[in-house]
């Protein structure tokens, strides 16, 4: 089994390496096309190689760009296969966040919640793969308050970092409703850049495919960067033309500082963002949306 993993994880490694010489022959092949569509001239840098690429393009058809990623090998079975979320703390975790946890595990269906105990993270991941486990949330407090949020996919990654403030747990929620477990449909807002749909899918496919019954309905708002967290429930009214909501907890806000082109344990793993505070411009950009 660890032999099988090693080797895995060496073809994954491999597969990444080739990206961007993949990427440079897209973009000479897009270039080259379009001198082609307009009757301009070649641009000199592709005049060398130009034959060999226009040939290329011979075998290509409408929409075919001949570019894979390891977005590719992360999210393969994304719609075809249920994913598989374990949901755990940090060590020692208080009455609050062991609270917090179950509630976030009733909000992913097909998902469990494992105590932590003395378990290192290693062990952890090892157990995961073993399961076939797609995702592991791992949640963390600061004096009883929940403050992270961390998601590994496995088995190669992406592992995404986010902040928590704001959180209120469902029995904080006035007249809060009954939590449904069906397949819940999804909202997203405002994830328009590359680095924002980036984040949409790290989320996105922690859930299931929902049915069309579906009444659930969890909505990832962005707005400044802050992802708001909201969860309802809702029923058509007795004329049904109108929808009342009711929310059913928990409530949180996300703001999300790295993403790591690898699992949760890998020490050595690249960084593919991280947000850096002590940049001057760094409070006036937004990250996740153009807007």
């Amino acid at each position: 089994m660890l032999r099988r993993q090693t080797r895995l994880r060496r073809e994954y490694i491999y597969r990444k390496s080739i990206e961007e010489r993949e990427r440079a022959i897209l973009d000479k092949k897009q270039r080259l096309k379009t001198a082609l569509d307009d009757s301009k001239a070649i641009p000199a840098d592709l005049r060398k190689d130009a034959i060999d690429v226009q040939k290329t393009l011979d075998w290509e058809g409408a929409g075919a760009d001949g570019l894979t990623t390891n977005v590719d090998d992360e999210y393969r079975w994304a719609g075809v296969e249920d994913p598989k979320v374990m949901v755990t703390t940090s060590r020692d975790p208080s009455s609050k966040l062991k609270q917090f946890a179950k509630e976030i595990r009733l909000i992913f269906p097909n998902s469990q919640r494992i105590n932590r105990g003395n378990y290192e993270i290693k062990q952890l991941v090892e157990a995961c793969r073993a399961n076939d486990v797609t995702d592991l949330i791992l949640l963390h407090e600061h004096r009883g308050v929940p403050d992270g949020f961390v998601v590994s996919h496995f088995p190669y990654g992406p592992t995404a970092y986010f902040t928590l403030s704001s959180v209120v747990m469902r029995h904080d929620i006035p007249d809060v409703g009954t939590m449904s477990e069906a397949f819940p449909h999804l909202i997203m807002h405002k994830f328009t850049t590359k680095l924002g749909n980036r984040v949409k899918n790290i989320l996105k496919y922690l859930f299931p495919v929902p049915k069309e019954d579906s009444r659930r309905v969890i909505t990832f708002a962005n707005d400044e960067d802050y992802i708001s967290f909201r969860h309802h429930v809702y029923k058509k009214t007795e004329d049904g033309r109108d929808v009342e909501l009711q929310e059913v907890g928990p409530r949180f806000e996300m703001k999300l500082f790295q993403v790591v082109l690898g699992t949760v344990e890998a020490d050595s793993a690249d960084v593919e963002w991280v947000y850096k505070p002590y940049m001057n411009t760094t409070k006036k950009r937004k990250f996740l949306s153009d807007d």
